[in-house]
């Protein structure tokens, strides 16, 4: 679709519903279970402290998802390809391994919410709940059934998401208290900066930012599009993933917050606390089914994420008409099978996972922000606005992203922590790549080509 002119001959309700694009795809991703344990830990354990992170990151998350709009729309293709073709294999492989790398933990993480949470549910063991799951994930996504339980669990999603909207009336928020949470602060232990970059993790992530470039081009979009996928931006991750935020966090931060928790000790069970005030002895079940419906409806949108990056490096289309991404997605869905074999509590390792793919964000921003600039890459390069939005974007997931991975690096033994030695080195490639890229950035593009038009 594009803008010829025959959008503008809709009705006002019309319009809104063709706005409605991929960026609610990201946005269905972004409201998972991961951001819901980050959103209620970071109320739950620091109160209002974190409220700026919260505002911020639906403000961040709707910007970086304009960034990766206006790459795919520019260039016609995915993100890796033009990577490839603007700066060579070595940076498209990199690219690849930090977006496979994200989602595929995020999956593994995911998969055991949904398995543990099945077998509270009704009682089957987890893991073969897990391996059921990753059964109905490559059947469905490979011949197109997983839709009827992506709608299910998206119904389910929708009810938790109103029963914390509706809490807000019912639960005693101090205002003072959550304007004091404006002044941006990271509690001083290490779990403060954790969650800090749980919760900015959830919005601007680097698997969110890569698929974009392509689901705008599944959508039929051209370059002529970008006012309404800028539209589509706003009013996903912008309007609709800013309240889903802000709810969770102020009830969590209302109810649950006490002096001396422990960010690591909470579960669903003690989270489930937080609807209470509303749902009395039901809110536990009722916390549980949204929590489940938001991993069963992540589960889908997160499992194409390395199959499209792959694909797309190799050559093939990043479609199922094509049997080489289809034998890619197959083998994601069932891979994620072993998420439900993992040790400990699923709700602190769903904050770790977003914390993770924070450390990978600056870098596939750099990328945006790179090929953006590169006159021979996309027809109009962006404005001087945009740029700089662009640089303090990267600034503010360095910053969250640093803060977390430095405060890892002074408590992590590194024999018997080797999940903290792996984000610390996975940090400090990244670190280096994303200089070097911003060097380029700064050398071939600031230095010799005149200012371009705003859009």
């Amino acid at each position: 679709m594009s803008n010829d002119g025959s959008t503008g001959r809709l009705g006002g309700i019309g319009r809104v519903r063709e706005s409605l694009g991929p960026a609610w795809l990201a946005g269905a991703i972004a409201a998972g279970p991961a951001t819901m344990a980050s959103l209620v830990t970071a109320g739950a354990s620091f109160g209002y402290a974190l409220l700026w992170v919260v505002i911020l990151s639906a403000l961040a998350g709707a910007f970086a998802q304009y960034l990766a709009a206006r790459l795919g729309l520019a260039t016609g293709k995915g993100i890796v390809a033009t990577v490839e073709e603007r700066l060579g294999e070595r940076w498209a492989w990199l690219l690849v391994c930090d977006g496979v790398l994200a989602a595929g933990l995020a999956q593994l993480v995911i998969m055991k919410t949904v398995a543990d949470v099945s077998e509270t549910i009704t009682g089957l063991d987890a893991r073969l709940w897990g391996m059921l799951w990753a059964l109905v994930l490559a059947i469905g996504l490979a011949g197109g059934g997983y839709r009827l339980a992506e709608i299910g669990a998206k119904v389910l999603v929708s009810g938790i998401v109103l029963a914390f909207l509706a809490s807000i009336a019912v639960v005693p928020v101090d205002p003072g208290a959550a304007v004091g949470g404006v002044i941006p602060t990271i509690p001083a232990e290490v779990d403060g900066a954790l969650v800090a970059a749980g919760v900015l993790g959830g919005a601007v992530h680097v698997t969110l930012i890569t698929m974009h470039t392509y689901t705008v081009r599944a959508r039929g979009w051209s370059r002529a599009d970008l006012d309404l996928a800028t539209t589509d931006v706003l009013a996903s991750m912008g309007v609709a993933f800013g309240a889903y935020s802000l709810a969770i966090f102020l009830v969590a931060a209302s109810v649950l917050h006490a002096p001396g928790i422990d960010p690591g000790s909470l579960t669903a069970t003690s989270a489930a606390q937080a609807l209470g005030p509303l749902a009395g002895p039901a809110a536990e079940w009722l916390f549980l089914l949204g929590l489940w419906g938001a991993a069963v409806s992540t589960l889908g949108g997160n499992t194409v994420v390395p199959p499209y990056l792959l694909a797309d490096k190799l050559g093939y289309r990043t479609t199922v008409a094509d049997a080489h991404y289809r034998v890619l997605l197959v083998l994601t869905a069932l891979a994620s099978a072993a998420g439900a074999f993992l040790e400990g509590a699923f709700f602190s390792l769903l904050v770790l996972v977003l914390a993770f793919g924070l450390v990978g964000t600056p870098f596939a921003l750099a990328v945006v922000l790179y090929v953006l600039n590169d006159p021979q890459a996309v027809p109009e390069t962006p404005g001087l606005g945009v740029n700089l939005g662009a640089i303090a974007l990267i600034a503010l997931t360095t910053v969250t992203a640093g803060a977390f991975v430095r405060d890892r690096a002074l408590a992590f033994d590194p024999i018997g922590d080797p999940l903290g030695a792996f984000v610390v080195a996975f940090a400090v490639v990244l670190g280096a790549a994303t200089v070097a890229l911003l060097g380029k950035f700064a050398r071939t593009t600031l230095g010799s080509r005149p200012a371009a038009s705003e859009r």
